[in-house]
Protein backbone atom coordinates (compact mmCIF):
# COMPACT_ATOMS: atom_id res chain seq x y z
CA UNK A 1 0.00 0.00 0.00
CA UNK A 2 1.42 3.36 -0.70
CA UNK A 3 -0.14 5.06 2.43
CA UNK A 4 0.98 4.81 6.10
CA UNK A 5 -1.10 2.08 7.86
CA UNK A 6 -1.65 2.75 11.83
CA UNK A 7 -1.66 -0.74 13.13
CA UNK A 8 -4.25 -1.67 16.04
CA UNK A 9 -2.66 -3.53 18.84
CA UNK A 10 -5.21 -6.39 19.80
CA UNK A 11 -5.60 -8.98 16.75
CA UNK A 12 -9.76 -9.94 17.41
CA UNK A 13 -11.30 -13.34 17.05
CA UNK A 14 -13.57 -11.42 14.31
CA UNK A 15 -13.75 -8.06 13.00
CA UNK A 16 -17.29 -7.34 11.48
CA UNK A 17 -17.52 -4.41 9.46
CA UNK A 18 -21.58 -3.17 9.70
CA UNK A 19 -23.51 -2.63 12.66
CA UNK A 20 -27.04 -2.85 11.02
CA UNK A 21 -29.52 -5.69 11.15
CA UNK A 22 -26.51 -8.74 9.91
CA UNK A 23 -23.64 -7.20 11.76
CA UNK A 24 -25.77 -6.23 15.38
CA UNK A 25 -26.88 -9.69 15.03
CA UNK A 26 -23.85 -11.33 14.38
CA UNK A 27 -21.75 -8.98 16.78
CA UNK A 28 -24.42 -10.09 20.11
CA UNK A 29 -24.42 -13.89 18.97
CA UNK A 30 -20.54 -14.15 19.27
CA UNK A 31 -19.76 -11.72 21.98
CA UNK A 32 -22.46 -13.81 24.08
CA UNK A 33 -20.18 -16.85 22.99
CA UNK A 34 -17.09 -15.36 24.15
CA UNK A 35 -15.34 -14.38 21.27
CA UNK A 36 -13.53 -10.75 20.83
CA UNK A 37 -14.61 -9.05 18.36
CA UNK A 38 -13.97 -5.74 16.50
CA UNK A 39 -17.09 -3.88 14.65
CA UNK A 40 -16.22 -1.04 12.54
CA UNK A 41 -19.01 1.29 11.47
CA UNK A 42 -18.78 4.07 9.02
CA UNK A 43 -21.07 6.48 10.60
CA UNK A 44 -21.02 7.95 14.51
CA UNK A 45 -22.50 5.84 17.72
CA UNK A 46 -25.76 6.41 18.00
CA UNK A 47 -28.26 5.73 20.82
CA UNK A 48 -32.06 6.97 20.89
CA UNK A 49 -31.94 7.33 24.23
CA UNK A 50 -29.02 9.81 24.35
CA UNK A 51 -30.71 13.42 24.84
CA UNK A 52 -28.65 14.93 22.47
CA UNK A 53 -29.46 12.52 19.67
CA UNK A 54 -32.98 12.03 20.51
CA UNK A 55 -35.41 13.42 17.90
CA UNK A 56 -38.94 11.47 19.60
CA UNK A 57 -41.59 13.77 20.92
CA UNK A 58 -40.13 16.83 19.21
CA UNK A 59 -42.03 19.62 18.07
CA UNK A 60 -41.63 20.70 13.57
CA UNK A 61 -40.56 24.29 15.49
CA UNK A 62 -37.56 22.85 16.71
CA UNK A 63 -36.07 21.66 13.49
CA UNK A 64 -33.92 24.39 11.88
CA UNK A 65 -35.39 23.64 9.02
CA UNK A 66 -39.05 23.07 10.67
CA UNK A 67 -38.88 19.39 9.44
CA UNK A 68 -37.76 20.17 5.87
CA UNK A 69 -35.81 17.35 4.26
CA UNK A 70 -32.64 19.55 3.09
CA UNK A 71 -30.25 17.35 5.57
CA UNK A 72 -31.73 13.79 5.90
CA UNK A 73 -33.76 12.18 3.42
CA UNK A 74 -36.82 11.73 5.17
CA UNK A 75 -36.72 15.38 7.39
CA UNK A 76 -34.67 16.17 10.10
CA UNK A 77 -36.56 13.90 12.63
CA UNK A 78 -35.86 11.29 11.02
CA UNK A 79 -33.24 8.70 12.31
CA UNK A 80 -30.92 7.99 9.66
CA UNK A 81 -27.83 9.73 9.09
CA UNK A 82 -27.50 9.80 5.35
CA UNK A 83 -29.70 9.79 2.37
CA UNK A 84 -29.78 9.06 -1.10
CA UNK A 85 -26.80 11.37 -1.57
CA UNK A 86 -23.54 11.39 0.78
CA UNK A 87 -21.49 14.70 0.62
CA UNK A 88 -18.25 13.51 -1.09
CA UNK A 89 -18.81 9.72 -1.19
CA UNK A 90 -20.58 9.64 -4.71
CA UNK A 91 -21.88 6.53 -7.04
CA UNK A 92 -22.58 6.85 -10.66
CA UNK A 93 -24.77 5.22 -13.00
CA UNK A 94 -24.27 3.39 -16.22
CA UNK A 95 -26.33 5.29 -19.00
CA UNK A 96 -30.11 3.98 -18.91
CA UNK A 97 -30.04 3.26 -14.96
CA UNK A 98 -31.84 4.86 -12.64
CA UNK A 99 -30.84 3.35 -9.72
CA UNK A 100 -30.92 5.57 -6.27
CA UNK A 101 -29.02 4.16 -3.52
CA UNK A 102 -29.57 4.65 0.13
CA UNK A 103 -27.09 4.27 2.59
CA UNK A 104 -27.15 5.34 6.31
CA UNK A 105 -23.99 5.53 8.28
CA UNK A 106 -24.24 5.24 12.04
CA UNK A 107 -24.28 2.75 14.68
CA UNK A 108 -27.17 0.43 13.98
CA UNK A 109 -27.74 1.57 10.16
CA UNK A 110 -31.21 1.36 8.32
CA UNK A 111 -32.63 -0.51 11.42
CA UNK A 112 -33.08 3.20 13.18
CA UNK A 113 -35.36 3.89 10.13
CA UNK A 114 -37.47 1.32 8.59
CA UNK A 115 -41.11 0.03 9.16
CA UNK A 116 -40.15 -2.63 11.39
CA UNK A 117 -41.95 -4.65 8.67
CA UNK A 118 -41.04 -8.51 10.23
CA UNK A 119 -42.37 -10.72 7.95
CA UNK A 120 -40.79 -14.51 7.04
CA UNK A 121 -40.02 -15.72 3.99
CA UNK A 122 -42.12 -18.80 3.72
CA UNK A 123 -41.40 -22.35 1.34
CA UNK A 124 -42.45 -20.72 -1.72
CA UNK A 125 -39.82 -18.06 -1.43
CA UNK A 126 -36.97 -20.13 -1.16
CA UNK A 127 -37.84 -22.14 -4.07
CA UNK A 128 -39.50 -20.05 -6.79
CA UNK A 129 -37.62 -21.85 -9.83
CA UNK A 130 -39.48 -24.59 -9.31
CA UNK A 131 -42.54 -22.69 -9.33
CA UNK A 132 -42.67 -20.35 -12.82
CA UNK A 133 -38.49 -21.33 -13.69
CA UNK A 134 -37.31 -18.00 -13.18
CA UNK A 135 -34.26 -16.81 -11.47
CA UNK A 136 -32.72 -19.67 -8.99
CA UNK A 137 -33.94 -21.43 -5.89
CA UNK A 138 -31.93 -20.91 -2.60
CA UNK A 139 -29.64 -23.36 -1.50
CA UNK A 140 -31.55 -23.58 1.80
CA UNK A 141 -35.30 -24.39 2.30
CA UNK A 142 -37.86 -22.85 4.93
CA UNK A 143 -37.06 -25.58 7.50
CA UNK A 144 -33.40 -24.67 7.64
CA UNK A 145 -34.04 -20.73 8.48
CA UNK A 146 -37.38 -21.36 10.60
CA UNK A 147 -35.68 -22.44 14.06
CA UNK A 148 -33.97 -18.82 13.67
CA UNK A 149 -37.15 -17.57 12.98
CA UNK A 150 -38.04 -18.60 15.83
CA UNK A 151 -35.39 -17.23 18.15
CA UNK A 152 -35.12 -13.92 16.38
CA UNK A 153 -39.30 -13.79 17.11
CA UNK A 154 -38.64 -14.31 20.87
CA UNK A 155 -35.30 -12.12 21.41
CA UNK A 156 -36.59 -9.09 19.58
CA UNK A 157 -40.40 -9.41 19.54
CA UNK A 158 -43.06 -8.70 17.06
CA UNK A 159 -46.58 -8.27 16.87
CA UNK A 160 -49.18 -10.37 15.10
CA UNK A 161 -51.80 -13.09 14.77
CA UNK A 162 -51.38 -16.73 13.40
CA UNK A 163 -53.54 -16.52 9.96
CA UNK A 164 -52.32 -20.18 8.59
CA UNK A 165 -51.51 -18.77 5.18
CA UNK A 166 -49.07 -21.42 3.28
CA UNK A 167 -46.72 -18.74 1.96
CA UNK A 168 -47.10 -16.30 5.06
CA UNK A 169 -45.74 -18.46 8.45
CA UNK A 170 -47.09 -17.95 11.57
CA UNK A 171 -44.03 -16.90 14.41
CA UNK A 172 -43.81 -15.85 17.88
CA UNK A 173 -46.60 -13.17 18.30
CA UNK A 174 -47.40 -10.31 20.70
CA UNK A 175 -50.87 -9.19 20.73
CA UNK A 176 -51.38 -6.92 17.89
CA UNK A 177 -52.23 -3.09 18.25
CA UNK A 178 -56.47 -2.54 17.33
CA UNK A 179 -57.09 -1.35 13.50
CA UNK A 180 -57.83 2.09 13.65
CA UNK A 181 -61.11 4.15 11.91
CA UNK A 182 -59.35 4.15 7.89
CA UNK A 183 -57.79 0.75 8.46
CA UNK A 184 -61.49 -0.52 9.45
CA UNK A 185 -62.99 1.12 6.12
CA UNK A 186 -59.83 -0.44 4.06
CA UNK A 187 -60.95 -3.84 5.53
CA UNK A 188 -64.41 -3.37 4.78
CA UNK A 189 -64.00 -2.21 1.63
CA UNK A 190 -60.96 -5.33 0.42
CA UNK A 191 -63.66 -7.77 1.90
CA UNK A 192 -66.02 -6.70 -0.74
CA UNK A 193 -63.14 -7.42 -3.45
CA UNK A 194 -62.02 -10.33 -2.45
CA UNK A 195 -58.85 -9.09 -1.06
CA UNK A 196 -57.24 -10.09 2.08
CA UNK A 197 -56.52 -7.88 5.10
CA UNK A 198 -54.43 -9.13 7.89
CA UNK A 199 -52.93 -7.68 10.97
CA UNK A 200 -49.80 -6.97 10.58
CA UNK A 201 -46.59 -8.00 11.56
CA UNK A 202 -44.36 -5.68 13.52
CA UNK A 203 -41.17 -5.81 15.31
CA UNK A 204 -42.72 -2.95 17.75
CA UNK A 205 -43.71 -4.06 21.73
CA UNK A 206 -47.12 -4.08 22.50
CA UNK A 207 -45.92 -6.51 25.41
CA UNK A 208 -42.46 -5.87 27.43
CA UNK A 209 -40.13 -8.88 26.73
CA UNK A 210 -37.44 -7.80 29.11
CA UNK A 211 -36.45 -5.05 32.00
CA UNK A 212 -34.60 -2.94 29.60
CA UNK A 213 -37.10 -2.53 26.84
CA UNK A 214 -40.93 -0.87 26.97
CA UNK A 215 -43.59 -1.33 25.23
CA UNK A 216 -44.85 0.96 22.82
CA UNK A 217 -46.95 3.93 24.03
CA UNK A 218 -48.18 4.74 20.99
CA UNK A 219 -46.32 8.05 19.81
CA UNK A 220 -46.56 7.05 16.35
CA UNK A 221 -42.81 8.16 15.71
CA UNK A 222 -40.61 4.59 14.76
CA UNK A 223 -39.07 6.37 11.92
CA UNK A 224 -37.20 8.56 14.88
CA UNK A 225 -35.98 5.57 17.34
CA UNK A 226 -37.29 4.13 19.96
CA UNK A 227 -35.87 5.94 23.15
CA UNK A 228 -37.60 3.51 25.66
CA UNK A 229 -36.27 0.81 23.14
CA UNK A 230 -40.10 0.05 22.18
CA UNK A 231 -39.48 -0.89 18.32
CA UNK A 232 -36.27 -2.61 17.20
CA UNK A 233 -33.72 -1.48 16.42
CA UNK A 234 -29.77 -3.28 16.26
CA UNK A 235 -28.39 -0.26 17.97
CA UNK A 236 -30.16 -0.43 20.70
CA UNK A 237 -31.36 -4.35 21.03
CA UNK A 238 -28.23 -5.77 19.39
CA UNK A 239 -25.16 -3.55 19.44
CA UNK A 240 -25.19 -2.12 23.28
CA UNK A 241 -26.04 -5.84 24.64
CA UNK A 242 -23.21 -6.75 22.99
CA UNK A 243 -21.10 -4.21 23.80
CA UNK A 244 -22.01 -4.99 27.74
CA UNK A 245 -21.20 -8.13 27.63
CA UNK A 246 -17.23 -6.66 27.44
CA UNK A 247 -15.96 -8.63 24.32
CA UNK A 248 -16.99 -5.83 21.74
CA UNK A 249 -14.53 -2.74 20.59
CA UNK A 250 -16.21 -0.16 18.73
CA UNK A 251 -14.88 1.57 16.14
CA UNK A 252 -17.23 4.45 14.50
CA UNK A 253 -16.52 7.16 11.91
CA UNK A 254 -15.00 4.50 10.38
CA UNK A 255 -14.61 4.07 6.14
CA UNK A 256 -12.91 0.43 5.37
CA UNK A 257 -11.28 0.70 2.27
CA UNK A 258 -10.90 -3.11 2.11
CA UNK A 259 -10.62 -6.74 3.28
CA UNK A 260 -6.88 -7.68 3.72
CA UNK A 261 -5.38 -11.17 2.97
CA UNK A 262 -2.39 -13.09 3.91
CA UNK A 263 0.20 -14.90 1.35
CA UNK A 264 -2.50 -17.38 1.34
CA UNK A 265 -5.29 -15.61 0.33
CA UNK A 266 -7.01 -15.75 3.83
CA UNK A 267 -8.54 -12.93 5.42
CA UNK A 268 -6.59 -11.24 7.71
CA UNK A 269 -7.88 -8.43 8.87
CA UNK A 270 -9.42 -4.64 7.30
CA UNK A 271 -7.60 -1.21 6.25
CA UNK A 272 -9.96 1.50 7.08
CA UNK A 273 -9.91 5.63 7.28
CA UNK A 274 -10.66 7.23 10.69
CA UNK A 275 -13.16 10.37 9.35
CA UNK A 276 -12.21 12.62 12.21
CA UNK A 277 -8.15 12.66 11.51
CA UNK A 278 -8.14 11.38 8.20
CA UNK A 279 -5.35 8.53 8.77
CA UNK A 280 -5.71 4.37 7.79
CA UNK A 281 -5.61 2.40 9.95
CA UNK A 282 -5.17 -1.88 9.87
CA UNK A 283 -7.44 -4.13 12.54
CA UNK A 284 -5.99 -7.68 12.43
CA UNK A 285 -8.69 -10.49 12.67
CA UNK A 286 -9.14 -14.48 12.60
CA UNK A 287 -12.58 -13.78 10.76
CA UNK A 288 -13.65 -10.71 8.90
CA UNK A 289 -17.86 -10.59 8.78
CA UNK A 290 -19.34 -8.20 6.16
CA UNK A 291 -21.92 -6.42 7.34
CA UNK A 292 -21.57 -3.15 5.83
CA UNK A 293 -25.36 -3.38 3.43
CA UNK A 294 -25.35 -5.47 -0.19
CA UNK A 295 -23.47 -2.71 -1.95
CA UNK A 296 -20.97 -1.34 0.28
CA UNK A 297 -20.28 -5.34 1.41
CA UNK A 298 -19.60 -5.61 -2.45
CA UNK A 299 -17.31 -2.64 -2.61
CA UNK A 300 -15.41 -3.43 -0.39
CA UNK A 301 -14.79 -6.90 -1.76
CA UNK A 302 -14.48 -5.98 -5.00
CA UNK A 303 -11.71 -3.29 -4.27
CA UNK A 304 -9.68 -5.81 -2.03
CA UNK A 305 -7.89 -7.33 -5.08
CA UNK A 306 -4.76 -9.05 -4.48
CA UNK A 307 -2.17 -11.28 -6.15
CA UNK A 308 -4.32 -14.11 -4.90
CA UNK A 309 -7.70 -12.48 -5.64
CA UNK A 310 -6.86 -10.15 -8.49
CA UNK A 311 -11.00 -10.01 -9.50
CA UNK A 312 -11.85 -8.66 -5.95
CA UNK A 313 -11.67 -10.99 -2.83
CA UNK A 314 -13.97 -14.07 -2.97
CA UNK A 315 -14.98 -13.61 -6.79
CA UNK A 316 -13.50 -16.03 -8.46
CA UNK A 317 -17.13 -16.80 -9.66
CA UNK A 318 -16.99 -13.21 -11.17
CA UNK A 319 -20.21 -13.07 -9.47
CA UNK A 320 -19.75 -10.52 -6.61
CA UNK A 321 -21.91 -7.31 -7.62
CA UNK A 322 -24.33 -9.52 -9.91
CA UNK A 323 -27.83 -9.90 -9.37
CA UNK A 324 -28.53 -6.96 -7.91
CA UNK A 325 -32.38 -6.47 -7.00
CA UNK A 326 -34.39 -4.00 -5.01
CA UNK A 327 -38.42 -4.28 -4.23
CA UNK A 328 -40.53 -3.00 -6.70
CA UNK A 329 -43.06 -0.22 -5.50
CA UNK A 330 -46.48 1.86 -6.38
CA UNK A 331 -48.81 3.49 -4.48
CA UNK A 332 -51.89 5.51 -4.73
CA UNK A 333 -53.48 7.75 -2.35
CA UNK A 334 -57.32 8.55 -2.13
CA UNK A 335 -60.01 11.22 0.11
CA UNK A 336 -62.66 9.49 1.67
CA UNK A 337 -65.49 12.35 2.26
CA UNK A 338 -67.03 9.65 4.87
CA UNK A 339 -63.84 10.54 7.34
CA UNK A 340 -64.23 14.51 7.18
CA UNK A 341 -65.12 16.11 9.98
CA UNK A 342 -63.86 13.70 12.09
CA UNK A 343 -63.84 13.93 15.77
CA UNK A 344 -60.55 14.61 17.83
CA UNK A 345 -59.27 11.81 19.70
CA UNK A 346 -55.59 10.08 19.72
CA UNK A 347 -55.44 7.38 17.22
CA UNK A 348 -51.60 7.19 16.60
CA UNK A 349 -50.98 4.00 16.91
CA UNK A 350 -48.03 2.40 16.01
CA UNK A 351 -45.40 3.97 13.96
CA UNK A 352 -46.55 2.05 10.41
CA UNK A 353 -49.84 0.26 9.40
CA UNK A 354 -51.96 -1.52 11.85
CA UNK A 355 -53.02 -4.20 8.79
CA UNK A 356 -51.79 -5.09 5.58
CA UNK A 357 -52.51 -7.34 2.71
CA UNK A 358 -50.35 -10.57 2.17
CA UNK A 359 -49.97 -11.69 -1.71
CA UNK A 360 -53.12 -13.27 -2.13
CA UNK A 361 -52.40 -15.10 -5.72
CA UNK A 362 -50.01 -17.26 -5.58
CA UNK A 363 -51.45 -19.82 -7.49
CA UNK A 364 -53.16 -17.57 -10.61
CA UNK A 365 -50.52 -18.17 -13.37
CA UNK A 366 -52.18 -16.03 -15.56
CA UNK A 367 -51.67 -12.91 -14.11
CA UNK A 368 -48.91 -11.74 -16.77
CA UNK A 369 -45.99 -11.45 -14.56
CA UNK A 370 -44.54 -14.26 -12.10
CA UNK A 371 -43.68 -12.95 -8.78
CA UNK A 372 -46.23 -11.19 -5.99
CA UNK A 373 -46.60 -8.08 -3.89
CA UNK A 374 -48.01 -7.60 -0.69
CA UNK A 375 -49.91 -3.89 0.31
CA UNK A 376 -49.36 -1.84 2.83
CA UNK A 377 -51.62 1.08 4.10
CA UNK A 378 -51.73 4.37 5.62
CA UNK A 379 -53.72 7.13 6.97
CA UNK A 380 -55.45 8.43 10.16
CA UNK A 381 -55.19 11.61 12.14
CA UNK A 382 -50.68 12.29 12.29
CA UNK A 383 -49.80 15.51 12.23
CA UNK A 384 -51.73 17.52 10.43
CA UNK A 385 -50.25 19.59 7.14
CA UNK A 386 -51.06 21.95 4.00
CA UNK A 387 -52.18 18.48 2.14
CA UNK A 388 -53.62 17.03 -1.08
CA UNK A 389 -54.81 19.96 -3.72
CA UNK A 390 -56.36 23.11 -1.26
CA UNK A 391 -56.10 25.85 -4.21
CA UNK A 392 -57.24 23.44 -6.57
CA UNK A 393 -60.01 22.47 -8.75
CA UNK A 394 -59.94 18.83 -8.03
CA UNK A 395 -62.14 18.66 -4.98
CA UNK A 396 -64.74 20.75 -6.85
CA UNK A 397 -64.98 18.42 -9.77
CA UNK A 398 -64.60 15.46 -7.89
CA UNK A 399 -66.34 16.31 -4.82
CA UNK A 400 -68.97 18.99 -5.39
CA UNK A 401 -71.50 17.66 -2.80
CA UNK A 402 -68.33 18.17 -0.56
CA UNK A 403 -68.09 21.65 -0.87
CA UNK A 404 -70.47 22.95 -2.66
CA UNK A 405 -69.22 26.17 -4.89
CA UNK A 406 -66.78 27.45 -2.12
CA UNK A 407 -63.22 27.02 -2.60
CA UNK A 408 -61.30 25.33 -0.31
CA UNK A 409 -57.70 26.25 1.52
CA UNK A 410 -56.80 29.68 1.38
CA UNK A 411 -56.09 31.51 4.08
CA UNK A 412 -56.91 32.51 7.93
CA UNK A 413 -59.93 31.74 9.30
CA UNK A 414 -61.34 29.42 6.19
CA UNK A 415 -57.57 27.63 5.78
CA UNK A 416 -58.23 26.72 9.52
CA UNK A 417 -61.66 25.66 8.76
CA UNK A 418 -60.56 23.13 5.97
CA UNK A 419 -57.70 21.69 7.54
CA UNK A 420 -59.65 20.76 10.46
CA UNK A 421 -62.66 19.38 7.90
CA UNK A 422 -60.27 17.13 5.95
CA UNK A 423 -57.74 16.49 8.61
CA UNK A 424 -57.98 12.20 8.60
CA UNK A 425 -60.05 11.85 5.70
CA UNK A 426 -56.94 10.91 3.37
CA UNK A 427 -55.81 7.50 3.13
CA UNK A 428 -53.13 5.87 0.72
CA UNK A 429 -51.79 2.11 -0.32
CA UNK A 430 -48.47 1.21 -1.71
CA UNK A 431 -47.35 -2.17 -3.04
CA UNK A 432 -44.24 -3.72 -2.53
CA UNK A 433 -43.64 -6.75 -4.82
CA UNK A 434 -40.93 -9.34 -5.79
CA UNK A 435 -38.75 -8.81 -8.71
CA UNK A 436 -36.70 -11.47 -10.59
CA UNK A 437 -32.93 -11.19 -10.07
CA UNK A 438 -30.76 -11.08 -13.64
CA UNK A 439 -26.92 -11.24 -13.58
CA UNK A 440 -27.05 -7.52 -15.73
CA UNK A 441 -28.56 -5.76 -12.59
CA UNK A 442 -25.55 -5.14 -11.11
CA UNK A 443 -23.02 -2.50 -9.08
CA UNK A 444 -19.19 -2.58 -9.98
CA UNK A 445 -16.61 -0.76 -9.46
CA UNK A 446 -16.20 2.86 -11.12
CA UNK A 447 -12.56 2.83 -12.13
CA UNK A 448 -12.42 6.96 -13.20
CA UNK A 449 -13.66 7.67 -10.03
CA UNK A 450 -13.12 8.01 -6.29
CA UNK A 451 -14.82 9.12 -3.13
CA UNK A 452 -13.15 11.88 -0.70
CA UNK A 453 -11.40 8.98 1.04
CA UNK A 454 -9.31 7.74 -2.27
CA UNK A 455 -11.67 4.83 -2.65
CA UNK A 456 -12.99 3.56 -5.72
CA UNK A 457 -16.71 4.02 -5.86
CA UNK A 458 -19.18 1.66 -7.46
CA UNK A 459 -21.15 2.32 -10.56
CA UNK A 460 -25.04 1.04 -11.02
CA UNK A 461 -26.70 -1.03 -14.06
CA UNK A 462 -30.68 -1.46 -13.63
CA UNK A 463 -33.26 -1.62 -15.88
CA UNK A 464 -36.79 -2.97 -14.52
CA UNK A 465 -38.39 -5.76 -16.56
CA UNK A 466 -41.68 -6.21 -18.42
CA UNK A 467 -42.33 -8.76 -15.24
CA UNK A 468 -41.71 -5.60 -13.03
CA UNK A 469 -43.86 -3.10 -14.79
CA UNK A 470 -46.68 -4.93 -15.21
CA UNK A 471 -46.70 -6.14 -11.59
CA UNK A 472 -46.91 -2.89 -10.99
CA UNK A 473 -49.98 -2.38 -13.49
CA UNK A 474 -52.03 -5.23 -11.70
CA UNK A 475 -51.33 -2.96 -8.29
CA UNK A 476 -53.19 0.05 -9.84
CA UNK A 477 -55.85 -1.66 -10.34
CA UNK A 478 -55.49 -3.56 -7.17
CA UNK A 479 -55.84 -0.17 -5.52
CA UNK A 480 -58.78 1.19 -7.86
CA UNK A 481 -60.55 -1.75 -7.02
CA UNK A 482 -60.12 -0.90 -2.93
CA UNK A 483 -59.97 3.01 -3.34
CA UNK A 484 -63.63 1.75 -5.21
CA UNK A 485 -65.43 -0.69 -2.90
CA UNK A 486 -64.65 2.04 0.42
CA UNK A 487 -66.46 4.94 -1.60
CA UNK A 488 -63.71 7.23 -1.67
CA UNK A 489 -61.85 9.21 -4.33
CA UNK A 490 -58.85 8.55 -6.18
CA UNK A 491 -56.04 11.64 -5.85
CA UNK A 492 -54.78 12.15 -9.41
CA UNK A 493 -54.96 10.45 -12.20
CA UNK A 494 -54.47 6.48 -12.52
CA UNK A 495 -50.62 5.85 -13.24
CA UNK A 496 -50.13 4.18 -16.80
CA UNK A 497 -47.74 2.93 -19.06
CA UNK A 498 -45.78 5.86 -19.57
CA UNK A 499 -44.93 6.05 -16.19
CA UNK A 500 -44.53 2.17 -15.51
CA UNK A 501 -47.62 2.51 -13.85
CA UNK A 502 -46.33 5.00 -11.71
CA UNK A 503 -43.24 1.81 -10.65
CA UNK A 504 -40.80 3.63 -8.19
CA UNK A 505 -37.02 3.54 -9.93
CA UNK A 506 -34.82 0.42 -8.19
CA UNK A 507 -33.41 1.48 -5.23
CA UNK A 508 -36.15 3.56 -3.82
CA UNK A 509 -37.25 0.95 -1.81
CA UNK A 510 -34.24 0.41 0.11
CA UNK A 511 -34.32 -3.16 -0.25
CA UNK A 512 -31.76 -4.06 -2.66
CA UNK A 513 -30.08 -7.64 -1.88
CA UNK A 514 -28.08 -10.04 -3.97
CA UNK A 515 -24.76 -8.73 -4.25
CA UNK A 516 -23.24 -11.34 -2.91
CA UNK A 517 -26.06 -14.71 -3.01
CA UNK A 518 -25.23 -18.01 -1.78
CA UNK A 519 -25.36 -21.04 -3.69
CA UNK A 520 -23.88 -24.82 -3.58
CA UNK A 521 -22.21 -24.10 -7.02
CA UNK A 522 -19.08 -22.04 -6.35
CA UNK A 523 -19.21 -20.87 -10.20
CA UNK A 524 -22.10 -19.34 -9.55
CA UNK A 525 -22.36 -17.92 -6.08
CA UNK A 526 -20.06 -15.87 -3.77
CA UNK A 527 -21.32 -17.79 -0.88
CA UNK A 528 -22.05 -21.50 0.88
CA UNK A 529 -25.46 -21.68 2.58
CA UNK A 530 -23.63 -20.61 5.60
CA UNK A 531 -23.10 -17.42 4.57
CA UNK A 532 -19.14 -18.39 4.19
CA UNK A 533 -17.62 -17.40 0.98
CA UNK A 534 -16.55 -20.03 -1.27
CA UNK A 535 -12.57 -18.93 -2.03
CA UNK A 536 -12.38 -17.53 1.47
CA UNK A 537 -13.06 -19.71 4.19
CA UNK A 538 -12.41 -17.18 7.10
CA UNK A 539 -14.79 -14.87 5.42
CA UNK A 540 -18.66 -14.35 5.80
CA UNK A 541 -21.25 -11.83 4.24
CA UNK A 542 -24.26 -11.78 6.95
CA UNK A 543 -26.08 -8.51 4.99
CA UNK A 544 -28.80 -8.97 2.24
CA UNK A 545 -26.19 -9.66 -0.34
CA UNK A 546 -26.17 -13.17 0.57
CA UNK A 547 -29.99 -13.39 -0.98
CA UNK A 548 -30.57 -15.31 -4.14
CA UNK A 549 -33.85 -13.93 -4.20
CA UNK A 550 -36.21 -11.31 -2.14
CA UNK A 551 -39.80 -12.90 -1.86
CA UNK A 552 -42.51 -9.78 -1.70
CA UNK A 553 -41.36 -9.41 2.12
CA UNK A 554 -38.88 -7.01 3.49
CA UNK A 555 -35.64 -8.55 4.03
CA UNK A 556 -34.98 -7.30 7.44
CA UNK A 557 -35.74 -10.61 9.77
CA UNK A 558 -34.64 -12.82 7.10
CA UNK A 559 -31.17 -11.31 7.18
CA UNK A 560 -31.41 -11.44 11.57
CA UNK A 561 -32.30 -14.97 11.11
CA UNK A 562 -29.46 -15.60 8.42
CA UNK A 563 -26.79 -14.20 10.33
CA UNK A 564 -27.84 -15.98 13.69
CA UNK A 565 -27.60 -19.10 11.42
CA UNK A 566 -24.15 -17.61 10.23
CA UNK A 567 -22.92 -17.31 13.70
CA UNK A 568 -23.75 -20.45 15.63
CA UNK A 569 -21.92 -22.07 12.22
CA UNK A 570 -18.90 -20.10 12.21
CA UNK A 571 -18.13 -20.61 16.32
CA UNK A 572 -18.66 -24.15 15.98
CA UNK A 573 -16.25 -24.40 12.96
CA UNK A 574 -13.91 -22.09 15.13
CA UNK A 575 -14.41 -24.13 18.28
CA UNK A 576 -13.37 -27.25 15.99
CA UNK A 577 -10.35 -25.37 14.41
CA UNK A 578 -11.49 -25.46 11.00
CA UNK A 579 -11.18 -21.49 11.08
Amino acid sequence: MSFQIIEQSTKYDVCIVGSGAGGGMAAKILADKGFKIALVEAGPNFDPANPEQRTQLRWPYESPRRGASTVRAFGDFDMAYGGWQIDGEPYTKAPGTEFDWFRSQMVGGRTNHWGRISLRFGPLDFKRKDFDGKGDNWPIGYEDVRPYYDKVDKLIGVFGTKENIPNEPDGFFLPPPKPRLHELYLKKGTSKVGIPMIPSRLSILTKRVNKKRQACFYCNQCSRSCSVYGDFSSSSVLVNPAIETGNVDLFTNAMVREVITDENGKASGVYYINKEDGKDYRIKAKVVILAASACSSARILLNSKSTTHPNGLANSSEVVGKYLHDSTGASRMAFMPELMDRKRYNEDGVGGMHMYTPWWLNDDKNLGFSRGYHIEYWGGMGMPSYGFGFNTEFLHTLAPQVLGDRKAGGYGVGLMQDVKRFYGSTLGMAGRGESIPRAENRCEIDSQKVDKYGIPVLKFNYKWSEEEVKQAAHMQDSFEAIIKSIGAIPLGDKPGKETNYGLENPGRIIHEVGTTRMGADATTSVLNEYNQAHDVSNLFVVDGGAFVSQADKNPTWTILALAWRASDYLAEEMKKGNI
